[in-house]
């Protein structure tokens, strides 16, 4: 299979996106391990429909105007991670887990370092928001982006639910680009 790339800047380094024909297959770190993402023979297309529209969500991202992505996705994986990557996009924005209640999630309670292994191998970081996983206590564990760009994420994401907390009521607002999302807020 054949599959497309472009790269895109953002605040927590280059971002190397990387789609199928019709979805996204990755989000691949500047500085990524060359085995936590299992990639094909890709061709530069900075036009590809599916990375120009992930580019654009994850811009609106990084402003702190999105809080949720809206990408076709590509699941290559285990019955157990695709289970655990679908538990991570259920994690509020702005909001993080632990491994064990990650692990509790998906009925394997004792399962956290397998949990930890799947969310190692998440191949859209970012997207599937597997940077909003903590340890037990709290601190900040592995990320394959770093740890200084796990915590830049999470305080994007803080300071703009926070302003949303602040400023919005609990109603529909809507994005820059225009596309409504809920925001809960504090009344």
């Amino acid at each position: 299979m054949t599959l497309f790339y472009k790269e895109m800047d953002s605040p927590v380094g280059k971002l190397k996106l990387v789609a199928s024909a019709t979805a996204l297959a990755a989000v691949i770190w500047e500085k990524d391990g060359p085995n936590r993402v299992k990639i094909d023979m890709m061709k530069h297309d900075s036009r590809h429909p599916v990375l120009v529209e992930t580019e654009r969500q994850l811009t609106e991202y990084f402003s702190g105007t999105r809080t949720e992505f809206d990408l076709p996705l590509e699941p290559q994986g285990s019955e157990f991670q695709k289970k655990i990557w679908q538990a991570l996009r259920k994690i509020p924005f702005g909001q993080t887990r632990s491994y064990l209640d990650l692990a509790k999630a998906v009925g394997a309670p004792k399962a956290c370092r397998a949990v930890g292994a799947a969310n190692g191998k998440n191949p859209w970081s970012i997207i599937v928001p597997c940077h909003r996983v903590v340890g037990a206590n709290g601190a900040l564990t592995g990320f394959a982006g770093g740890l200084e760009a796990k915590a830049k994420l999470l305080a994007l994401e803080a300071k703009a639910a926070s302003s949303m907390n602040d400023e919005c009521g609990d109603r529909r607002v809507r994005n820059l680009a225009g596309s409504p999302f809920r925001a809960r807020c504090r009344s």
